[in-house]
């Protein structure tokens, strides 16, 4: 019993604390410093029994936020997708697990891996709770922006209190790793007019998808069942699917230039942000206007696709798409009889076979 007990108190002295005085803790710390030395030059019982009654505040202080501290679980809840310079909801969920003593005055912070080398630090936002019952789960969320694409890691949370007296604020830091992608900044931008490359009749503005019989291909996220080819399935073994001639002119291809030379400038860099968010805005639109949409970049390249998974797919390779050498080719060539837009920074735009592509400089 005695070893149980001496084994769970050095478990709670050996977890990480914070411990950090308000003002009013200070005030109170230094008028009870005060009645203590007034008590012991003038011997008064009055002042004695004031003192411990200040000192046993302190304790009690202690005591009651550990018990509030103790118990509690946080969970992390993202929103599907996140956009730089755009203000999102991350969502928190806060469970007491303790079987009958409730939580006060609760307060999270995320910590978020930063600098280098990387290390926990909380984001400006908190989120408060004022009570949590026994075994019982609440929500909140904070808004937050992230001002660049790319992937933040976090590391965990920090949990607080000021329970009972606000005399103090004792934290504890929980650790609960994971991560999210922002997704480059997308703007609303018409898609550009069609550059008539394929030659003849126009058919990639219209709607409809039952023109004459193309030809087959492999099935894609967002296609129509209904249009699968069985016999020809059965034949090749995998999903094949009839693909009509207006299907298969509205194509359009996206090459983002990210290559950049070595010593860049703070204005390459801005640059290649500019480019690699035209990019996407210009892929959000022709995927909205109905076309399979390829992204192509140095190095880099996402397949032909359609429908809001293609456009996750495309914004989470841009939000990736590192900056490289300008003499590494681009993955893939452009497509002829298909939409190409060249995505470069101003004025360093690579040379492309004129007619091949429309140059568009961010």
């Amino acid at each position: 019993m005695l070893l149980t007990f001496l084994s769970r108190f050095a478990r709670l002295f050996r977890r990480a604390r914070r411990l950090r005085t308000s003002r009013e803790g200070k005030y109170f710390i230094a008028v009870t410093i005060g009645v203590g030395l007034a008590a012991i030059n003038t011997g008064n019982n009055l002042l004695f029994l004031l003192l411990g009654w200040m000192c046993s505040v302190i304790i009690a202080s202690g005591v009651l936020s550990e018990l509030s501290l103790r118990g509690i679980t946080v969970t992390r809840q993202p929103p599907p997708r996140i956009f730089a310079g755009r203000p999102f909801l991350m969502g928190i969920g806060l469970r007491n697990s303790k079987s009958r003593l409730p939580s006060f005055s609760i307060e999270i912070e995320d910590l978020v891996l930063a600098g280098a080398p990387p290390s926990p630090r909380p984001l400006d936002k908190k989120c408060y709770f004022l009570k949590i019952p026994p075994r019982r789960t609440q929500s909140t969320s904070y808004r937050h922006t992230f001002p660049r694409r790319g992937v933040y890691r976090y590391a965990g949370f920090r949990i607080g209190t000021r329970f009972p007296f606000a005399l103090f604020r004792k934290s504890r830091d929980v650790e609960l790793p994971g991560e999210v992608i922002v997704f480059p900044t997308v703007y609303p931008v018409a898609a550009p007019a069609p550059s008539g490359a394929g030659g003849g009749e126009d058919l990639r503005a219209r709607l409809g998808r039952r023109g004459e019989f193309f030809g087959v291909r492999e099935l894609r996220d967002g296609d129509d069942v209904r249009d699968v080819h069985w016999r020809k399935a059965a034949h090749l073994g995998r999903l094949m699917v009839r693909e009509y001639e207006e299907e298969a002119q509205r194509r359009a291809t996206i090459l983002c230039d990210n290559g950049l030379p070595e010593g860049a400038t703070t204005e390459d860099l801005d640059g290649l942000e500019r480019a690699v968010s035209h990019a996407a805005s210009l892929a959000s639109a022709y995927i909205g206007r109905g076309y399979a949409v390829r992204l192509v970049a140095r190095g880099t390249s996402v397949q032909y696709g359609a429908g809001p998974p293609q456009l996750t797919r495309i914004l989470r390779a841009l939000a990736l798409l590192p900056s490289v050498r300008p003499e590494i080719p681009f993955a893939a060539n452009p497509e002829a009889g298909a939409e190409n837009l060249l995505i470069a920074r101003r004025g360093h735009a690579p040379r492309m076979r004129p007619g091949i592509a429309q140059v568009h400089e961010a």
